[in-house]
């Protein structure tokens, strides 16, 4: 292990150290890997389950701004694995980042089971969800199920994504909301005006009302109150 940069460590694995079989996706080269924690000890340990997955080099960040940083200098590693409670920023925005930048692969370690959070994520552009108290078999099957292409959910968390983004109307009945629908309306929840929304959005405060009225038709109230209770009764926004 070398220290390389911001503070973090570098793990390198040699070529040939580890039995084809352990690498978990059909490449003969070993892949790389961003973890990025704000804990020590939970880093160091993610790394080694990487090592003996057949990571080859595993990069690490302990916050949003060390983790940009290392994105820059290495360009996007196959895998990155990261924290949604980070110090300096939000997981769910680095996520985003890192997706648009052209990473292949994300995998969200976080400790909270919370609706909102496990939606944003996969929103973001996550393939999996995993929670810190996972056991290290879950953890495994995940990282591996996300490396041959596939999409992962912790099992405490896989109902929260079977009920999508429904949200039940005044009448009770389930319906589905959009992702634009649910970014609108959390807006909405914090209490931004329809040309606030639109800036945030980068888009026009008449497209702002029209996503609101199909929204309340949805729903079966034209309230914006009523409108974000429900959505927050459901899980959809907090």
């Amino acid at each position: 292990m070398a220290a390389v940069g911001l503070g973090q460590a570098v793990r390198t694995t040699p070529a040939g150290a580890l039995p084809a079989n352990m690498v978990p996706h059909p490449r003969e080269e070993l892949f790389s890997v961003l973890v990025v924690d704000d804990h020590p000890l939970l880093r160091e340990a993610i790394a080694a389950r990487l090592t003996q997955m057949g990571a080859g080099t595993v990069h690490e960040a302990a916050s949003v701004a060390e983790a940009r940083a290392r994105a820059l200098a290495t360009g996007p590693c196959d895998l990155a694995i990261l924290d949604l409670g980070l110090p300096d920023g939000s997981g769910i925005e680095l996520v985003t980042e890192l997706r648009s930048h052209g990473w292949p692969r994300i995998v969200v370690l976080a400790s909270s089971d919370d609706p909102y959070a496990v939606r944003s994520a996969f929103q973001a552009g996550a393939q999996a969800y995993l929670l810190k108290s996972a056991s290290p078999v879950v953890v495994t099957d995940g990282v591996r199920r996300v490396l041959e292409g596939g999409v992962y959910a912790d099992p405490s968390v896989a109902p929260v994504l079977a009920t999508g983004t429904r949200v039940p109307g005044t009448d009770n009945t389930p319906r589905e909301l959009s992702a634009r629908e649910v970014e609108v309306l959390q807006l909405v929840a914090d209490g931004q005006s329809n040309k606030e929304i639109g800036e945030a959005l980068n888009l026009s405060a008449l497209t702002v009302k029209s996503h609101l009225s199909r929204i309340g038709r949805k729903l079966g109230t034209g309230d914006r109150a009523q409108m974000v209770a429900l959505a927050m009764r459901a899980g959809v926004i907090r």
